[in-house]
């Protein structure tokens, strides 16, 4: 396994290593979206007569080449009696087609998570594939056989079928050296920007689900209207000037024990008055959830939501929300109410509606894939043992020097497969140093984590750390970092390492 891990990572450090020119000219990046599910046959421990588990996954792969793509992918249990098992984990494989829109597609996904009390081991799993699909105007389809091995001590192993559904989704860049750099429109036309421009938000904020109905902890006993506090984030994409699409990721730090989690995908609608300064925003999706002892049963869950939104200055926005976060047959049933801080780009074209945008000025975007060791890691059984885990982060640079970052990671070995982080927080980074090939950077992040036996209390926890980055080329860097970590409410305190590989772009913000 490692060799081949080493094997993929050098092929895409090749093909991304090729010059590329000083000025700002408009490139695409080719990618697709994914979502798949397959339903896993489970080995009979502690569920009698066990279901099996639909796992159904959200990927974003680059294509590297005509035929290669590589990416990452989160899973989530849907179905069966394993709600809130999560993994994250990264995708490489190829695809080939023969014919006019039939097409080989081969590869395999490794990662790291569990929950649910599911023997999962350690956490670290492969998943290879080999389908066959057939590409439509706007999106395909393929199927076919795969395999899973959670091989870290777990018993979840066995052949499947799958069935997934993917959606081309390219995006314009700049090279992230252009990043804080102001141009007229008159420029930006000239290299190739003057397209339609994309609207994006984003979203940290702090949720609360106050338990209803019959909802029921995973030993049987009723809750008494206990009150689940979250943090996470909310990502959300503009088709029109109304509609949207989101992905929304929360955990849980207080109100119960620590470990549970929720991914939603869904749409949405604006309607903005009050001269453009006052949103009310209508929203639906469906995801899953669980975990920190709250039987969801299969994982299955939909987000109906009503919110409304206040510009305080420039493009940031205050938001506050209420709806509800519930299974479709109410058997987990919360009223979900909270607020947020909102950021609104208008990006990747000099045409928009809005005739207010007289510049633009590239943002530097950094999405960072590592592995991280936290050494002497405490249990709740008062035990001590190191555990790794796969980590994703993005930091959004705020400037040349100042970054926001948010941060999910999921254990793979060290026997607390089902432990997991959602943390957000801000960084400092040098300028160049060394022949202009590495910057030192210091960050201090915070949020949920649980699971998997680890002493997180109710599951908030804090983790600075400082680290450098190492120039490859435009678009890669090797990260190393070290730091330490600290539950509020549980025993955790580790010093921890990582290491791992960031790819870097800009994006073009429009200004007024």
């Amino acid at each position: 396994m490692k060799r081949i891990v080493l094997i993929l990572l050098l092929s895409f450090i090749y093909q991304f290593s090729f010059s590329q020119n000083e000025n700002i000219e408009r490139k695409t990046q080719k990618g697709f979206a994914k979502l798949d599910f397959l339903s896993i046959d489970m080995p009979i421990t502690n569920v009698p007569n066990e279901k099996n588990m639909g796992f159904t996954g959200i990927h974003y792969n680059l294509m590297v080449n005509d035929w290669l793509y590589g990416g990452l992918g989160i899973y989530g249990a849907v179905s069966g009696d394993r709600g809130g098992f999560f993994t994250l984990g990264v995708n490489a494989g190829v695809k080939k087609f023969f014919g006019d829109n039939f097409y080989v597609d081969t590869g395999f996904h490794f990662g790291g998570g569990g929950g649910a009390s599911a023997p999962d081991g350690g956490g670290a799993f492969i998943l290879p594939h080999f389908n066959l699909g057939y590409e439509f105007n706007n999106f395909s389809v393929n199927t076919g056989w795969s395999y899973v091995n959670f091989f870290d001590g777990g018993e979840i192993k066995g052949n499947q079928f799958n069935i997934a559904l993917e959606i081309p989704l390219n995006f314009d860049y700049s090279d992230y050296k252009n990043r804080e750099k102001d141009y007229d429109f008159k420029t930006l036309n000239n290299s190739g920007w003057d397209i339609f421009s994309k609207r994006t938000s984003l979203m940290f904020h702090q949720n609360n689900l106050k338990i209803k109905g019959r909802t029921q902890q995973s030993g049987g006993a009723k809750y008494n209207g206990e009150t689940i506090r979250l943090a996470g984030f909310e990502l959300a994409s503009y088709f029109s000037n109304n509609w949207f699409g989101f992905v929304k990721v929360d955990g849980a730090f207080d109100g119960i024990k620590a470990g549970y989690m929720d991914v939603f995908l869904g749409a949405g609608y604006l309607y903005s008055f009050n001269k453009n300064r006052t949103n009310l925003l209508a929203k639906f999706g469906l995801g899953a959830g669980g975990g920190g002892g709250i039987d969801t049963k299969g994982g299955f869950l939909i987000y109906p939501d009503i919110s409304i939104e206040q510009k305080i200055f420039d493009d940031i926005f205050l938001a506050i929300n209420t709806g509800f976060v519930m299974s479709p047959n109410a058997d987990v049933f919360t009223q979900s109410y909270g607020f947020g801080i909102k950021y609104y780009v208008e990006r990747n074209g000099t045409k928009s509606i809005n005739n207010n945008f007289t510049s633009g000025k590239f943002k530097g975007l950094e999405i960072i894939t590592k592995h991280d060791i936290y050494f002497d890691a405490d249990r709740d059984t008062n035990t001590k043992e190191d555990m790794h885990q796969i980590s994703l982060q993005v930091n959004f640079d705020v400037n040349k020097n100042l970054f926001i970052a948010g941060q999910t990671s999921f254990a793979n070995f060290g026997e607390a497969g089902a432990y997991a982080e959602g943390i957000v927080g801000l960084g400092i980074k040098t300028n160049t140093l060394f022949n202009e090939k590495s910057t030192l950077f210091f960050q201090a992040l915070a949020g949920a984590a649980g699971g998997g036996g680890i002493s997180t209390g109710e599951g908030l926890i804090i983790k600075p750390s400082a680290g450098i980055n190492y120039k490859l080329n435009n678009k890669l860097n090797l990260r190393t970092s070290g730091g330490y970590v600290k539950a509020k409410g549980g025993s955790l305190s580790s010093f921890f390492l990582n290491f791992g590989i960031s790819y870097n772009i800009s994006i073009l913000k429009l200004n007024k």
